[in-house]
């Protein structure tokens, strides 16, 4: 009898234990990806729906008039048209390829930087704690610098849009490498890994959580910054996000202040969507993200 079972007779489910029995029970339990994107949807949309009614409670106690703090009924209809008008595409256009550009940037300097101070002990003892100070100063602490530098230009919030991000993606690339296991590294060597091969197959791979979360982080910084600098950088020949911000305070419209409002939320929603998604990639890929994404 205990032949034929390990000459690969079929086994009872009695005889299904351990390891094998859960990972059947997990098999046979796999949402569909319906069930699994309401589940992953309905508590933001539960969420949303408290935020609003929240904020519906506040306008009826009267704390502020109407023309101060409008009602959601008022400002989802001027989002409706503001959705429709060329003023919110023209200038989330500007404001995307100052965020682009200036992001960019900032991941180069930050990879180049993080990637010498975790290598090399002179620069890490002397600039190491310099980043991590950096990352704290208050993005538009920058900015008066900046516009004694460069005036009111795209310059100035560039500098700035640098200056928050960088510190944030380099100490993501140094506690990444920090983290990678040195006995990887010996193995990486002992297969012949050297030199560029030793970071691109090896070092690399392996600390893309941690990089992978700085530059989630460096972009929250990138994007505060970006909002700071149109909102204190006003360049009448271009309109942006945050130029159309000031200009609703201004001129005290509330309800289209408020719904630019809700177009910088839903971009930010937007992006870290789309860092969540590489998030989940990296790992699935790792093992530790089972493929039906739990």
């Amino acid at each position: 009898m205990a032949s034929d079972t390990l000459a690969g007779a079929p086994r009872t489910d009695a005889e299904i234990s351990g390891l094998d029995a859960l990972e059947i029970a997990g098999r046979e339990k796999a949402p569909s990806p319906l069930r699994r994107t309401w589940s992953a949807t309905w508590p933001k949309l539960a969420a949303l729906a408290l935020a609003i009614a929240l904020w519906q409670a506040v306008v009826w106690t009267g704390w502020k008039d109407p023309w101060a703090l409008p009602g959601p009924v008022p400002v989802f209809a001027d989002l409706g048209h503001y959705a429709l008008s060329s003023a919110l595409w023209e200038g989330l256009a500007t404001t995307a390829r100052r965020a682009a550009v200036g992001f960019a940037a900032a991941v180069a300097v930050g990879l180049l930087l993080g990637l010498a101070v975790a290598r090399v002990k002179v620069l890490r003892a002397a600039i190491g704690s310099m980043i991590t100070a950096l990352q704290t100063m208050p993005s538009i602490a920058w900015f008066p610098l900046a516009i004694l530098l460069f005036q009111l230009s795209e310059q100035a919030i560039f500098f700035v849009v640098v200056l928050g991000a960088a510190p944030s993606v380099a100490n993501g690339v140094i506690h990444g490498v920090d983290y990678v296991p040195p006995l990887l590294v010996r193995a990486g060597r002992n297969l012949g890994a050297r030199g560029l091969n030793l970071y691109r197959y090896v070092i690399a791979p392996a600390a893309l959580p941690a990089i992978v979360a700085g530059l989630k982080q460096g972009w929250a910084f990138a994007w505060r910054s970006l909002m700071a600098g149109e909102l204190l950088v006003v360049i009448a020949t271009r309109t942006s996000i945050g130029a159309q911000l000031t200009y609703a305070r201004e001129l005290s419209e509330a309800t289209r202040l408020m719904a630019i409002m809700i177009v910088i939320l839903v971009v930010g929603i937007v992006v870290d969507a789309a860092f969540g998604a590489a998030d989940k990639a990296i790992r699935r890929r790792w093992g530790v993200l089972d493929q039906a994404g739990n």
